[in-house]
């Protein structure tokens, strides 16, 4: 960390713990992000340690959506965004209009939206899911037929490992879906000893490949149980600073150089100080939006 970071951090620190908020960064946000936070995860790990907590404020270190589902899960606390032009191209695939229209087209039946979503199209879904969780939600519903939305490879990946039909949304993660086969086959033929840990918002093909199929946070814990020192991690590069710092005896190599997120890269630590100070970026959530959108994901969240 340069000097001039060093110093950032540290005024950052002090300014949180004065307006006593908390700071929450995404597995995938620069490597100084994650060293300022508090608490770093996935996106609905994030806010429900968050919700756990007695800050009053929230910074959300990710995408829009990261920082509405913080501020559906704790309506009682200010959340803020210190980029708020950060997106997610895989949420913007769905809208809550196309998404009704859809399952009244297949009469009806339940819709799994992943958290990786809006919070408007959360409120017009069922039940919401994780790419941690996914199996266990589709296999929790008593209907034979789901529609998931947006991402059609963890729908795909859901599909594969259930004995419900489940349709797809046409939506995808544009990182994780242009991993290639050709790309992951080269990862392994040059470190022959690691094990492919893949993301289930791969494509199919590329799952096939893998030794074992994990959400970011999946990945971690995997990768602390694994008797393996070598891992070719398949997703976003930012998780390999966090992986390196729960596991520093072990090797991560990336599966690709390619799978770089621009949006989950676009916070820095000058925007942290700025949100803090000024109390800029903050998220909102309509109240008749939130309620309902509680209701999909207190429902996942409550599947044992």
């Amino acid at each position: 960390m340069t000097t001039k970071h060093s110093t950032l951090h540290q005024q950052i620190r002090n300014l949180a713990k004065t307006k006593k908020a908390i700071i929450l960064a995404h597995n995938y946000q620069p490597a100084q992000i994650q060293d300022v936070a508090d608490l770093c995860g996935d996106s609905l790990e994030m806010s429900i340690k968050a919700a756990a907590t007695d800050a009053d404020i929230i910074v959300c270190c990710g995408v829009r959506f990261m920082a509405e589902t913080a501020a559906i899960l704790c309506p009682d606390k200010i959340v803020l965004m210190p980029n708020p032009a950060a997106g997610c191209p895989m949420a913007a695939m769905v809208t809550p209009e196309a998404l009704l229209k859809r399952k009244g087209d297949l009469g009806g039946i339940p819709v799994i939206t992943y958290v990786n979503s809006s919070a408007a199209v959360k409120a017009v879904s069922d039940i919401c899911c994780t790419s941690a969780n996914v199996i266990k939600v589709v296999n929790a519903l008593k209907e034979d037929e789901v529609l998931m939305a947006p991402d059609r490879n963890l729908a795909l990946y859901a599909a594969a490992n259930t004995d419900k039909k489940v349709h797809l949304w046409e939506g995808y993660c544009p990182f994780h879906n242009d991993l290639s086969v050709e790309a992951v086959k080269a990862s392994k033929s040059a470190h022959p000893q690691a094990l492919f840990v893949a993301h289930p918002e791969c494509r199919p093909e590329v799952l096939e490949l893998a030794d074992s199929i994990q959400s970011t946070s999946g990945m971690i814990q995997f990768a602390g149980e694994s008797s393996a020192d070598q891992f070719i991690i398949g997703t976003e590069i930012g998780l390999l600073h966090a992986l390196s710092k729960a596991h520093p005896a072990k090797t991560f190599f990336p599966v690709s150089d390619q799978l770089i997120c621009p949006d989950m890269k676009k916070t820095r630590l000058q925007d942290i100080w700025n949100c803090l100070k000024n109390m800029s970026g903050r998220v909102l959530v309509e109240e008749a939006v939130r309620i309902k959108a509680m209701d999909a994901v207190k429902k996942m969240i409550n599947i044992k």
